[in-house]
């Protein structure tokens, strides 16, 4: 099959691109170099070129807290626009099948937990990454109208926070385990952490999640948002002691909680996927980070070399 994935040269792409590849498909790895999807020439552009029977939208603009704090308006428009223009040229293209990734980010604040897709709407998103989740939660609209108008096959999934090899540690703009693996191997004495550590997360390792999405591609075409997730919460606080040990940091952990700490807990309740196309996610919380840490060891060395 001939696939067009978006975000293909990122984090979750190249790892959807390999898994994609191995199983004999014809695939199309659009980078943001080569176009500006936040451009509706450069998306129309992408899919004459791709000329896809199936398409992954993964491209996004995306980080953590910080991150989000200081580009709110960005990642809101540009997340908004690159959706609205690839389900305006699926639409055009007459795309067989277009499989849209959301985040968890859009569920509200104080949403029960685990999070059931049923309570996207029952309030409003944690306000450090409130602007990427509207965005991301007003593209599950236009797909479920594109569906309704349109009769375009678009499905949403909503993975939990990802991690894995090839993940983002630029401090700047990665997420919490990428940036506790960083910190936690570059220095010897201490590592200063946002919050007070009591904010709870679901962690998908990113092989699992590429499981989730072929499965997905291949065995769902409804209009109602999927999660997946692995099933299992851990406070930010234990989680650095969990990355410490790993690492072999011996050093001393200091909570800012003059800084946020985001949303007070997520988790997510992945029975739908699980019931609709098979989903379970298989990898232990440690030996992902495990396989993650010797990946950016590995990295750093060939750096250095």
């Amino acid at each position: 099959m001939r696939v067009l994935v978006t975000g293909g040269g990122g984090f979750l792409g190249s790892h959807l691109v390999e898994q994609l590849e191995a199983d004999g498909n014809d695939v199309f790895a659009a980078r943001s170099a080569d176009y500006d999807l936040t451009a509706m020439e450069d998306a129309a552009r992408m899919f004459d070129d791709a000329s896809a029977e199936l398409v992954f939208h993964l491209a996004a603009e995306v980080g953590g807290i910080g991150a989000n704090r200081a580009n709110p308006g960005r990642y809101w428009y540009a997340n908004l626009t690159m959706g609205a223009h690839v389900l305006e040229q699926a639409r055009l293209h007459e795309t067989p099948k277009l499989v849209i990734v959301g985040t968890v980010c859009a569920y509200p604040k104080l949403a029960a937990v685990p999070f059931r897709e049923d309570d996207l709407w029952e309030g409003y998103p944690e306000e450090t990454n409130a602007p990427y989740g509207v965005a991301k939660k007003a593209i599950l609209v236009g797909a479920q109208a594109y569906r309704e108008q349109y009769g375009l096959n678009s499905i949403f999934l909503l993975p939990t926070n990802l991690y894995g090899p090839r993940d983002n540690f630029d401090l700047e703009t990665s997420h919490v385990i990428p940036a506790l693996i960083r910190k936690m191997i570059e220095t010897d004495d201490e590592v200063v952490l946002w919050g007070s550590g009591s904010p709870t997360r679901e962690f998908l390792y990113v092989d699992d999640c590429v499981e989730g999405l072929v499965l997905a591609a291949d065995g769902y075409d409804g209009p109602e948002p999927v999660n997946l997730g692995a099933g299992k919460e851990i406070s930010i606080r234990e989680l650095a002691a969990l990355i410490a040990d790993v690492t072999g940091f011996a050093g001393r952990i200091v909570w800012d909680e003059k800084k946020p700490g985001g949303q007070p807990r997520r988790s997510v309740d992945a029975t739908r996927a699980r019931e609709l196309f098979g989903f379970e996610a298989h990898t232990p919380l440690r030996e992902g980070i495990e396989r993650t840490v010797a990946w950016y060891r590995s990295a750093v060395a060939r750096v250095r070399r």
